[in-house]
Order: C-alpha cells, then sequence, then structure tokens
C-alpha cells in the first residue's frame, strides 16, 4: 500500500472536530476536519495534491471514481467559503497533533482554531480497496494555526454588552 505525506500551508480550515471526535446522530465518528485550498492563489498546492493522488492510483493499478477521492471541487460543495476552492477532508481515529504558530500546543478551551481560520496541515493520502470499494483517502496528521480569518456560520455570541458591571457589594445583597 502507498501512502504519501503532504503538507498544505495558509489554507482555511472548515467544519473541524479536532480536539474530540466528530458526532453524527448520536455516534461517535474519527477527528477530522475539511481544508480548503483556493483555487487561484494556491494553483500549484493543488496540483502536488492531484499528482500525489494520480501516483497512489498509478501504484495501485486503480481508477477511482471523483466521488470516491477525497479532494473535490469546492463549486459543486453548497457551503459558505467553498467557491473558487478545492476542498479535502481529512480524518483520523487519533487525535491529531494541533500546535500554534510557536508550536505550542493548542487546547480547546483556547479557542484559538475555529472553521475559517487559517493554518497548516499535514496529511496523508491513502489508497483504500475493501468491500466498501476503491477510494483514495486522507489521514489528519496534524494541524498548525496559521491565523485569523472570518468566522464560517454564525460564530460564538458575545452577550457581554446585555450585563451590567456589578460591584462587589451590589453581589452580597
Amino acid at each position: 500500500m502507498s501512502a504519501y505525506k503532504i503538507k498544505l500551508n495558509n489554507i482555511r480550515l472548515s467544519f473541524p472536530s479536532l480536539f474530540k471526535p466528530a458526532e453524527f446522530n448520536g455516534d461517535q465518528g474519527k477527528y477530522e476536519a475539511t481544508f480548503l485550498i483556493n483555487k487561484e492563489t494556491q494553483a500549484k498546492m493543488i496540483e502536488e495534491v492531484e499528482a500525489k493522488i494520480a501516483l497512489i492510483q498509478k501504484d495501485n493499478k486503480a481508477k477511482v471514481a471523483l466521488d470516491k477521492i477525497c479532494l473535490k471541487d469546492g463549486e459543486y460543495i453548497s457551503y459558505d467559503g467553498y467557491d473558487g476552492c478545492m476542498a479535502i477532508k481529512a480524518n483520523s481515529n487519533r487525535r491529531p497533533t494541533v500546535i500554534d504558530r510557536d508550536k505550542s500546543p493548542i487546547t480547546e478551551d483556547d479557542n484559538k482554531i475555529y472553521a475559517g481560520c487559517y493554518v497548516n496541515c499535514v496529511l496523508e493520502l491513502w489508497f483504500m480497496n475493501n468491500n466498501f470499494g476503491k477510494r483514495v483517502c486522507c489521514n489528519l496528521l496534524g494541524v498548525q494555526f496559521a491565523k485569523d480569518g472570518e468566522s464560517f456560520g454564525a460564530g460564538p455570541v458575545d452577550a457581554s454588552d446585555d450585563f451590567a458591571d456589578i460591584s462587589d457589594d451590589e453581589m452580597l445583597g
């Protein structure tokens, strides 16, 4: 089985489940994320991913249908921010490494990683051939926060303006 490690830099993060496995209908899934690569400004990176996918198919003497490959054209995915991008979904049974720009660990409580931020990631592309069919899949190995970006979705609500300052004396009464 051939597998190829690839590093993607300065790409948008979407649907991150990096600190605990994703859940679907009450069932626990895997750690996962989708990464968005801009077709216009990051075309060379897309070409690298496509070349690795072609190499995996060649190594395994297999032709895999487009809908069975982890790299998808964002034009056909109806989520905000996907237009003009290629989307690559990766997952893992193990919690991936999640670090900050200075390589220090990031925890969920840091609230630094969110859908829409820019990250660097390390992924591993691999070939699957079993009773579910032939696929080119992607393992999620690690994510590094790169910079803030516009959050996808509604994001957290800040209700702090709805409260008044309370002095310690007021709390006693």
